[in-house]
């Protein structure tokens, strides 16, 4: 139904809408299904046309006078808000950039409310800013010292190869005519399989599967998933070369490395293991889709350093030379993980048709490449943007019918995987915390020697791992496991839940320090966790509307949002703005409005 219609039922279900293109769809489905009310044609039940969810159709005889005269003024109203939508059209613009700027603008805010609450909320927002909006800090580099400059002289670049390739040393390979059952030797292999019971399931001791596998915990699961999904059968991929690749890929992984290790793509590509078998997303993906996934998984972090991009980029590293300071890292672990595929008795693939390998390399690279988090926006806003335009199979599975959105939900399934570790039971979630605040210290110390300026939740004399924990909930893995759980629906409802507890975990362990001075005007009553409060009148320079206050993570316990209320048949207004940006802020999934009371959405 339309934005104002009084017609329609105060018990609508269906969710709210942000994303600009989905708001200009839904309002064109509202049109199409108000005309052919008033003009009494009949709607095919079959039609393609048909609303997402729709209500049961009405009768234009049923109508009175003055309610089919409101429901063509609101008609036209409607009509006439898409056609100001489409006029100030950039059509230079994707659909992607317009819901990822639109998302961009509401989080900056919040981040903006953030820094002014304290030094280490500051210090929290420029986290996030730096690490998952895609923003560069310019820096000054201190000149190399002489140490640092002979050690370049004596380095050869790596340009023209791949650099972090090397190879394996003698009883490195596998040997003899036997085959371990997980793929690696071990004595304790009964105590092996017993955690390998839960390998489709989430929340896997992955910690435990290193400890029995001898510290091969990659390799261990990449050859029991490969098993268990028959990929090997598949494929005809020779067992002996499957092991020989997964023991040279797990040694191109730094041990001395705290997080970015193969401990945590073992962690990644269970994970991805277990949202491929999402009921949702049953018989979705082909085998080579599948392949490709748990492969991009398994590589996603090889060769990692324990430093960031921006600090490559800062430091003029040979790796930011080579692929001109973007994605540097997700595009050296790609290069590294199909360079390796060349070594001895390594080709995984040699079996398959040269159009497979080639489709499987564009897949694996784009998912690889989606694994850098200066790309998070753009990813949820398009992930937002398929779920409040999804289409489903009469068995409610979920319609992808073209590369794109496969390869979308793909990109981001890996992308939820690589920020699962706050949504694993509390136990893991709070070693993972320590090994990535470890690795973050060591880079701050590194960048302390150098006389750089230290990278934010770098500087172990002034960062509160509690706070930074909360945050990143709040404004990062929340907002996307949400929007993953809403495109699985209700395959994920455990994973949030267990999400919602460890955040608030954490919250409680926030030390308590005195509150500044207020400040007038007071500010908002806190809102839990970063959401779109999507009817706030906006600003003169026609920004979108603005995001509702999350609590910074010094705040107390998280109170329900409010619950915003308009008169009957007086849902708000909107000004229209360029961009197809879209102030439509309480546009339904099946092509109405909300006009009575409802809670804001969170995202």
């Amino acid at each position: 139904m339309s934005r104002n219609s009084s017609i329609a039922s105060e018990a609508h279900a269906e969710d709210l809408i942000v994303t600009p293109f989905a708001q200009v769809l839904a309002s064109l489905r509202s049109v199409r299904s108000n005309f052919s009310i008033l003009a009494n044609v009949p709607t095919p039940t079959s039609s393609k046309r048909s609303p997402i969810g729709s209500q049961p159709p009405l009768c234009k005889a049923t109508l009175s006078e003055e309610t089919s005269q409101q429901l063509a003024r609101e008609t036209l109203e409607e009509l006439d808000w898409c056609l100001d939508q489409l006029e100030t059209l950039q059509t230079h613009r994707a659909v992607s950039e317009m819901a990822s700027n639109k998302f961009k603008r509401m989080l900056n805010r919040e981040l903006t409310h953030l820094s002014e609450m304290s030094r280490s909320g500051n210090q929290v927002s420029e986290y996030i800013s730096s690490t998952f909006l895609d923003k560069q800090h310019e820096v000054e580099i201190p000149a190399p010292g002489p140490k640092e400059r002979e050690k370049k002289r004596r380095q050869p670049p790596p340009m023209g190869q791949i650099s972090g390739v090397k190879k394996l040393p003698p009883g490195s390979s596998p040997g003899g005519s036997s085959v371990p059952r997980f793929g690696v030797k071990t004595d304790r292999e009964e105590l092996l399989g017993k955690e390998l019971d839960n390998l489709n399931k989430w929340g896997l001791n992955i910690f435990r599967v290193s400890e029995y596998s001898n510290n091969r915990s990659l390799s261990c699961i990449m050859y029991t998933i490969f098993q268990e999904r028959e990929l090997v059968k598949t494929f005809r991929i020779p067992v002996e070369t499957l092991l020989t690749y997964t023991l040279t890929l797990e040694d191109h992984y730094h041990a001395d490395v705290a997080y970015h290790n193969s401990l945590h793509a073992a962690d990644v590509m269970q994970s991805t293991h277990v949202l491929l078998a999402t009921p949702a997303l049953d018989a979705v993906f082909t085998d080579l889709e599948i392949l490709a996934a748990l492969f991009a998984a398994a590589i996603h972090d090889v060769d990692h350093p324990g430093v960031s991009n921006q600090f490559l980029i800062n430091t003029n590293s040979e790796l930011a030379l080579m692929y001109n300071d973007e994605s540097v890292l997700e595009n050296h672990h790609l290069a590294v993980g199909f360079k390796l595929l060349q070594e001895e008795n390594c080709d995984i693939f040699q079996n398959l048709s040269k159009r497979q390998r080639q489709t499987l390399r564009k897949m694996v690279i784009d998912m690889v490449l989606a694994t850098d988090m200066s790309k998070h926006m753009s990813l949820l806003a398009d992930l937002k943007t398929m779920v409040e335009t999804k289409k489903v199979t009469s068995s409610g599975v979920l319609l992808l019918d073209n590369y794109t959105d496969r390869i979308q939900v793909l990109r981001n399934m890996v992308h939820c995987a690589d920020l699962s570790n706050p949504t694993k039971p509390l136990a893991l979630y709070r070693q993972w915390t320590e090994r990535i605040m470890e690795e973050f210290f060591r880079q701050g110390d590194r960048e302390r020697e150098r006389g750089m300026e230290i990278s934010p939740m770098c500087d172990k004399h002034t960062a509160s791992v509690e706070k930074s924990q909360v945050g990143f909930i709040d404004y990062i893995v929340h907002p996307l496991w949400e929007t993953w759980a809403d495109l699985v629906h209700p395959d994920a409802q455990e994973i949030l839940e267990t999400l919602e507890e460890n955040r608030d975990w954490y919250h409680s362990r926030v030390p308590h320090s005195p509150s500044p001075p207020p400040r007038p005007p007071p500010p908002p009553p806190p809102q839990h966790r970063f959401h779109f409060d999507l009817t706030l009148e906006e600003d003169e320079e026609g920004q979108e509307p603005r995001a509702g206050g999350a609590p910074p993570p010094c705040d107390p316990p998280r109170a329900p949002p409010p619950t915003l209320r308009h008169p009957p048949g007086a849902a708000p207004r909107e000004t229209p703005r360029g961009g197809g940006g879209g102030g439509r802020a309480e546009r339904t999934r099946g092509g109405g409005t909300r006009s009575g009371s409802g809670d804001p959405p969170t995202l």
